[in-house]
């Protein structure tokens, strides 16, 4: 089936990455080829709202752990794990190889990863009683759940939004809950950015042309 598909794109793709999109197709190639440019679609609509969560998460958890340990570089004073240390010195590392002057805590903030500031609202490690309790639950004012449901909601968008970073499949999936999570959690942090991203958020109209993109009735666009 694969060799249907033209040279160029798999040599540009590989045939490892187009397999899903044929099996999806039923060995359509035609189809696979829409699917795939809908796919790249569909993808490039949910950064906005990715983006959104993630970089408004990362500061409302700073904010209340500088405003509790009363300085900007917390993760000095934190009860960390050996990991999460080891995350905070390698993304210093990392600031101070790109600029000459010492690493910001502001610049270390933004270097660090959606998963580390996920860790900081679970139990492990003692984090519960050592973050969540004193500190981060704060940073969630909308919110009136347990702490567990919270962080798994977190663990599976940290694990949706590095499937749609690293270009993965995501036509299977039931997107339309994926989209509704990210703005839920988005609620808990700041219901006017979450009203505000949606005025702009084209990923209902995306969906809903999928059908359409598949049997050729309206061209892909991303």
């Amino acid at each position: 089936m694969d060799d249907h598909l033209p040279e160029w794109l798999l040599k540009a793709f590989s045939k490892p990455r187009m397999a899903s999109y044929l099996t999806a197709a039923g060995g359509d190639t035609t189809v696979a080829m829409r699917l795939y440019w809908w796919n790249v679609a569909v993808s490039a609509t949910l950064y906005g709202p990715l983006h959104c969560l993630e970089v408004t998460l990362r500061n409302a958890l700073h904010d209340e752990l500088t405003r509790f340990h009363r300085r900007p570089d917390w993760w000095s004073c934190a009860p960390l794990s050996r990991n999460g240390l080891r995350l905070v010195d390698g993304a210093r590392e990392k600031c101070e190889r790109n600029a000459v002057a010492p690493a910001s805590e502001d610049s270390i903030v933004a270097e660090l990863s959606f998963g580390f500031w996920i860790s900081l609202v679970s139990g492990a490690r003692g984090y519960d009683r050592g973050f969540w309790v004193p500190a981060t639950h704060k940073a969630f004012p909308h919110y009136r759940g347990r702490r567990a449901d919270l962080h798994d909601a977190l663990l599976s968008l940290v694990r949706f939004r590095n499937r749609i970073m690293h270009h993965e499949p995501v036509f299977h999936r039931h997107l339309a809950a994926d989209h509704a999570k990210i703005y839920r959690v988005l609620g808990y942090l700041s219901p006017e950015l979450a009203v505000e991203a949606q005025a702009m958020d084209r990923f209902p109209v995306v969906l809903a042309d999928r059908a359409d993109v598949l049997r050729g009735a309206r061209p892909p666009r991303f």
